[in-house]
Parts: C-alpha cells; structure tokens; sequence
C-alpha cells in the first residue's frame, strides 16, 4: 500500500504484469507512469530503427518480456516520484479483499479512500 498525505491509498500487485508485457509502453503511460513510459516509448522506437530486421522480433520479444517483469515497479517508483510512501503489505486474492483488510486495519484512511 502507498500513502500520500490528502490522497487515497493506491495498492499495488506484486509480480508479473501481462498488461505491460501485452501494451508495454501504453500502459506504463496509461498507468501515470510518466517518465518510464516515455522512456519505454523512446526506447521502443530506437530499437524499431536501429536492429536489423532478423533481430527485430527476439529483441523486441525480450524487450516486452523484461517490461512485463518490472512493470509493477516502475509505476512503484513513479509513486515514490510523486510523494507516495509504501507503508503496508497486503496479501489478499484481489484489489477489493485487500482495500477491505486495509480499511478494517487503518480505519483512519476510510476517508481518504472515499470517490
């Protein structure tokens, strides 16, 4: 869980990210994750122009694997970027069973977490 004073709790999942492994760039950047999407996008680019045709495919196999492997952590970092502290660990077998633990824990942050 990260935490940013005003802000709602953002929970995060740990592990693979088959989202970014299938978008790559355009989910980092639809997850507001800024400066890594960008980042994806411009080095996506520079390997569309600068491998030959027979690399393109295994590189850019490798490319969207490795983004998949650390998907999570680059929009972990972008919240670090933006003020969020990670604070807590959840373990839980979806979003809400996780935001409903964190609730019944803290229920100073029932208000924060409010739409």
């Amino acid at each position: 869980m990260h935490l940013r004073d005003g802000a709602p709790p953002v929970l995060l999942r740990e592990g693979f990210s088959v989202g970014c492994l299938l978008f790559g760039p355009f989910w980092l950047l639809a997850a507001a994750a800024w400066i890594p999407g960008v980042l994806a996008l411009a080095l996506a680019l520079v390997l569309a122009l600068i491998l030959p045709p027979p690399l393109r495919l295994p590189v850019w196999f490798g490319y969207l694997w490795l983004l998949g492997l650390f998907g999570q952590d680059l929009r972990r970092w972008s919240l670090a970027r933006r003020g969020y502290a990670m604070t807590e660990v959840l373990a839980a077998r979806d979003a809400d069973t996780a935001l409903g633990r964190l609730l019944t824990a803290r229920p100073d942050l029932l208000a924060a977490s409010a739409p």
